[in-house]
């Protein structure tokens, strides 16, 4: 389910700015940036993230900013008069003359690095860290809350539309079968009619029944049904129902794809087709369920 929180806060001159969104995804994946400052911080991200949410792809992102006099970085200062020296006996014995540029030198790797925090520090950055991070994904949450509101209002129109087109397909049954003796016979008699002969009713009975026998739907339209009061019973039960919902749906699309396949009537055909409709949107909705 799609979400976005964010939340920002300031302690002992250091700003915190938390951003975290989530996207749809079958399982959970987290995606954690933090600054070199705060790496420590990375299990402990990835637990606070799986407490409060089990489904989606999540983006989390830490920034930190100084606002005191003080630096949150240190100078490799020995490392810098090595290669200032080296440069300038490179250019003594090539006769090569030049200034050195102290800012084309500090862009050097390994020549500023992040000032790990002490202790104490650590203690500190962790702890409101934690607390902003838990705010934005309270407001992450309940975007996504608002989001799910909207989301159960179209699973349950769906289903609602599954249900009427299922009682048609089950009204529909024995007129079918009534419909495949009357035109059985009447194709018989036709063919029948110069011949001057007379048509075999329990023939004609048996023929029925193995069309009834090959075309009937009863299990796989009471199956569905089942289903469908699964699945409701589902959204209305407990949190982290999107992997059973998904399941569901897919048990509801092959029992109407079973239908279709036994259907010998263009209007059950019909209604199976608009049915399918219906379980491939809610699959696609299901996705979006935590």
């Amino acid at each position: 389910m799609t979400g976005y929180g964010e939340a920002q806060g300031e302690a002992d001159g250091v700003s915190y700015a938390v951003e975290v969104k989530t996207v749809n995804n079958r399982y959970f994946k987290t995606i954690i940036k933090l600054p070199e400052l705060a790496t420590f911080l990375e299990e402990d991200i990835d637990k606070l993230l799986r407490k409060n949410i089990s489904r989606g792809t999540t983006n989390y992102v830490l920034r930190l900013k100084d606002t005191s006099a003080s630096v949150l970085f240190d100078i490799d200062e020995r490392a810098l008069q090595t290669i200032a020296e080296k440069l300038s006996r490179a250019g003594s014995s090539t006769g090569i003359n030049g200034t050195i540029d102290i800012g084309n030198l500090l862009a050097l790797p390994g020549i500023i690095q992040p000032a790990m925090p002490d202790k104490e520090r650590a203690g500190q950055i962790r702890k409101l860290a934690l607390e902003i991070s838990q705010e934005a994904l309270d407001k992450l949450k309940q975007m996504r809350a608002t989001e799910g509101d909207y989301l159960e209002a179209d699973i349950n129109k769906c289903c609602t539309i599954i249900e009427k087109d299922l009682e048609q397909i089950r009204g529909r049954s024995d007129i079918v079968i009534k419909e495949y003796a009357d035109k059985l016979k009447k194709r018989v008699n036709e063919l029948l009619a110069h011949a001057e002969l007379k048509i075999d009713e329990g023939i004609l009975a048996r023929e029925v029944a193995i069309f009834a026998e090959r075309s009937d739907i009863s299990e796989e339209v009471a199956r569905l049904d089942s289903h469908l009061q699964q699945f409701a019973q589902c959204c209305r039960g407990s949190d982290q129902a999107g992997r059973r919902l998904d399941f569901i749906s897919q048990e509801m699309l092959r029992e109407a794809n079973t239908i279709a396949s036994k259907a010998s009537d263009t209007e059950t055909t019909r209604y199976v087709v608009n049915i399918k409709c219906q379980i491939d949107r809610i699959k696609e909705q299901v996705q979006n369920i935590e």
